[in-house]
């Protein structure tokens, strides 16, 4: 048994424990429904606009853009316009495939050891289920706006309604909450069982997983089979938007556990890999365009120093160069 995911699994299994014995058993309601969420959102916020700040403040040294096509050189050879971007425009686009399509995996390869050949093949499976856990997310988290809002925006509404056209008994079966516990369970078994990727894997990999997963589910319960006073829980989350927060009776134990994992996200967020989300849009392999042969890249790191330049060197070595026989600029 990997000790790794064990970690990870084990630290879910606590913060569930944790919530749902304080909100339930010690009455700690308003310890985790209005104190907890208030740091976590301050904790996020802080540290997501820090690291992103980072980020931006430090000097790129060179020109590095990751390319997989030819760069724009002679004006009879054609280029790739988004694989090496000449320009803004390529950049832009080029950034908006991978955002939107994971352009970048969707070409990746894995290979295999057949006796002495070595075979590629495409992993288009990744590729599905990290889009489909990507936008699943995304729309989970627009359509809880829900609860924050009043009235509900309409594109809330219409998102909504989009999500839920599968009426599959009441209430309405959200196809966004089983792609997304789906995919996660995908992407954990597949770095759970795949020996090269478990080897490089660290619990930290995990543990997000692990926690979001958990999250899907609890919702997914409280929907569909617990049941939980929806009007209570608008009423405790637009109390903490308007900064009125209240503890409404009816909010089950289920709920809180649900408040406190998405907590842990939030505080856990800033300082995980997951902040790929706002990373990359500041990584110089994809936002800088590939135009090191027509315009000088300064590294901004130089600061002056002292050059010994050839007229100087010259002026030095000349009477050693001419009785060496090597030539110069000025006589003798």
């Amino acid at each position: 048994m990997n000790v790794k995911y064990m970690f990870s699994l084990v630290a879910v299994l606590l913060l569930i424990l944790l919530s749902y014995a304080g909100a339930e058993a010690a009455g700690m309601k308003t310890f985790f429904g209005i104190f907890i969420p208030y740091i976590a959102v301050a904790i996020f916020l802080i540290g997501f606009i820090w690291k992103i700040v980072g980020w931006a403040k430090s000097p790129v040294p060179f020109r590095i853009p990751s390319t997989c096509g030819q760069q724009k050189s002679l004006p009879w050879m054609s280029y790739s316009y988004t694989d090496s971007p000449y320009t803004k425009t390529g950049v832009v686009l080029r950034m908006a495939l991978e955002v939107l399509l994971f352009r970048s995996l969707f070409r990746n390869t894995k290979f295999e050891q057949h006796g002495d050949r070595l075979i590629y093949r495409w992993e288009k499976w990744l590729w599905l289920f990290a889009l489909l856990f990507h936008y699943a997310f995304l729309v989970t988290v627009i359509r809880h706006l829900r609860f924050f809002a009043e009235p509900v925006p309409f594109f809330v509404q219409w998102l909504e309604g989009l999500d839920g056209f599968l009426q599959l008994g009441l209430p309405g079966l959200f196809l966004s909450g089983v792609a997304l516990a789906a995919a996660a369970i995908f992407l954990l078994l597949r770095r759970m069982y795949l020996a090269e990727i478990r080897y490089i894997s660290l619990p930290s990999d995990y543990f997000p997983l692990f926690l979001i997963i958990a999250i899907a589910v609890s919702g997914i319960m409280m929907r569909y089979f617990t049941k939980v006073d929806v009007v209570a829980v608008k009423e405790l989350t637009l109390g903490l938007v308007t900064f009125g927060p209240t503890i409404p009776e009816g909010v089950g134990g289920l709920f809180y556990v649900h408040m406190f994992l998405v907590c842990v996200l939030l505080i856990y967020f800033p300082f995980s890999k997951l902040m790929h989300l706002g990373g990359v849009f500041m990584s110089p392999t994809r936002n800088l365009p590939n135009n090191s042969r027509a315009v000088r890249h300064v590294n901004p790191w130089n600061y002056p120093v002292k050059v010994h330049t050839y007229e100087e060197y010259e002026e030095e070595f000349r009477d050693k160069m001419v009785e060496a026989g090597l030539p110069v600029e000025k006589g003798a």
